[in-house]
């Protein structure tokens, strides 16, 4: 008997190929407030709530600085928008464009990892 139910999709995890994995461990831990949950074998990966991301050593590959505009890789959705976006400028992340209120009713700001990799964070309005 086959099952009805609908798939569900129920997370996400973001695969990211990153130059120099150590350095760039510690900028997710100590920049972006991420806790290690597990590494072996070029990988790394790391948590923050319902964010998951596993960081690869790529030391040959493009970095992310060289796709441009393609080097987004998420939009993270948040509760506390502005407690984040102070939290990242102490830790003096790299913000591509400050805390503002958007006309599709999100309040949003975005980043630059220390790879080139781009984020947006937002919280509806």
């Amino acid at each position: 008997m086959e099952d009805d139910k609908a798939p569900e999709m129920t997370g996400n995890r973001y695969v990211l190929a990153v130059k120099k994995l150590s350095e760039s461990v510690d900028y997710y831990q100590n920049k972006l407030g991420l806790k290690s949950v597990w590494h072996g074998d070029g990988w790394h990966f790391l948590v923050r709530d319902s964010l998951f991301v596993m960081l690869g050593e790529c030391p040959d590959d493009r970095s992310a600085f060289e796709t441009e505009n393609h080097s987004y890789f998420a939009y993270i959705e948040v509760e506390g928008i502005d407690q984040l976006y102070q939290e990242y400028l102490r830790a003096e992340v790299e913000i591509l464009h400050p805390v503002k209120d958007q006309p599709w009713g999100q309040r949003e700001f975005g980043i630059r990892t220390i790879d080139g990799h781009r984020i947006m964070f937002g919280e509806e309005i």
